[in-house]
């Protein structure tokens, strides 16, 4: 039976890192749809605190969502089996691509493909923005917040994790329950 979760959490996450581009933000509509919707593994409110929690470590979202719901399913070889995964298709992409650049860089259709590429990846990652926001925003002071983070990190050089550990601590401070 243990033989079977990581499979099949080695599995779910290798197709999340095979068929996403852009990076951990454009991987969270496909998360959800695999963690959540086909295999039952969380549930939206659940999913949305681990993006928190994933978004407040060092690391990228996606391989640090991989490596919490891993454990959460299967311990510690749980985490490794599903990093392993979501990480292992960008490995044999980059070292592919590294191989062949230089001739990549001489085709027109693949730069134009790639040019492509990077416009839906500014859909999939305001998508996930947008799905986000209305699942986590729920009361004015949400609003508020998300509001004055976005704000704070377009136009000031204020770490995103000042940002975040402000944000946290003014959640704390003024929660509905004082």
């Amino acid at each position: 039976m243990k033989h079977a979760i990581l499979w099949d959490l080695f599995a779910v996450w290798f197709r999340i890192g095979l068929f996403t581009f852009g990076g951990g933000y454009a991987m969270l509509p496909l998360i959800e749809r695999e963690v959540i919707e086909k295999k039952g593994w969380t549930d939206k409110d659940e999913i949305l605190d681990i993006y928190a929690l994933a978004q407040s470590v060092p690391g990228v979202i996606a391989i640090n969502t991989a490596i919490f719901l891993g454990n959460q399913l299967a311990g510690p070889l749980g985490a490794l089996v599903a990093a392993a995964g979501v990480i292992a298709p960008s490995i044999v992409v980059i070292v592919t691509i590294a191989l062949s650049f230089h001739q990549l860089q001489s085709m027109p259709y693949v730069m134009q493909a790639f040019a492509g590429i990077r416009a839906a990846v500014v859909g999939l990652v305001g998508a996930a923005a947008i799905r986000i926001a209305m699942a986590s925003c729920r009361r004015a002071l949400d609003v508020g917040i998300a509001i004055v983070a976005f704000l704070l990190s377009l136009f000031t050089v204020i770490h995103a994790a000042w940002i975040i550990v402000a944000a946290g601590l003014i959640g704390f401070l003024i929660s509905d329950e004082q």
